[in-house]
């Protein structure tokens, strides 16, 4: 994944973007930061870690929901909402997750952008993180790291080797769990407003 971002980079001719990814999107920025720092402008890592770590359940409950919308055969996404209240019963999650249902062009029904067997089957690996070593990859660009104080993704004992990936690193909490943009959207959008504008001064 990190490869198809370096790839848009470049088809796009973007220059030194900010790269804002949130759980495993942040895993995947992160990683672009640090296997072509030269093509980032900032980074914004939104509650997740340099570290692999185990994926709480909750993910496995979501894609045994999200197949079960898919079996279903849904034409409305309300279909698809009061499916998913079974497994998630806060509406800012569910209405997160369902961002990825799209109806293709020549279906009646609604589906997942990604295909849920596939995400299933890569639930074991998705907690890790490629690189090892702080001492032989590093990102120096502006980087902000906001997390979920009531999420366990990012805690007080992997600072330090934030740090030594990231040493421009600054952190900023927001009260909330783990759906940081979901959860608390002015407050997520107001640290990123205020991260970019002091790059500016």
């Amino acid at each position: 994944m990190a490869r198809d971002v370096e790839e848009f980079i470049e088809a796009h001719a973007l220059v030194l973007p900010t790269l804002i990814g949130h759980s495993m999107g942040a895993k995947v920025a992160m990683s672009v930061a640090l296997r072509s720092p030269q093509t980032v402008g900032a980074l914004i890592p939104v509650d997740n870690a340099p570290v692999d770590a185990t994926l709480k359940s909750d993910f496995a409950k979501y894609v045994q929901g999200m197949r079960k919308i898919q079996q279903a055969h849904v034409t409305k996404q309300v279909e698809a909402d009061s499916i998913l209240k079974d497994f998630e019963e806060a509406l800012p999650i569910r209405q997160f997750l369902l961002t990825n249902l799209v109806r293709p062009p020549d279906s009646r029904n609604l589906s997942f952008r990604i295909p849920v067997q596939i995400l299933a089957s890569a639930l074991d690996n998705m907690g890790d993180f490629p690189f090892k070593d702080p001492e032989k990859v590093r990102y120096g660009g502006p980087t902000l790291f906001i997390r979920g104080t009531k999420s366990r993704y990012v805690a007080d004992d992997v600072l330090p080797l934030i740090g030594r990936f990231f040493p421009m690193f600054k952190l900023r909490d927001i009260q909330c769990g783990h759906w940081v943009i979901s959860e608390k959207p002015d407050e997520f959008r107001r640290a990123v407003v205020e991260f970019l504008q002091s790059r500016e001064e």
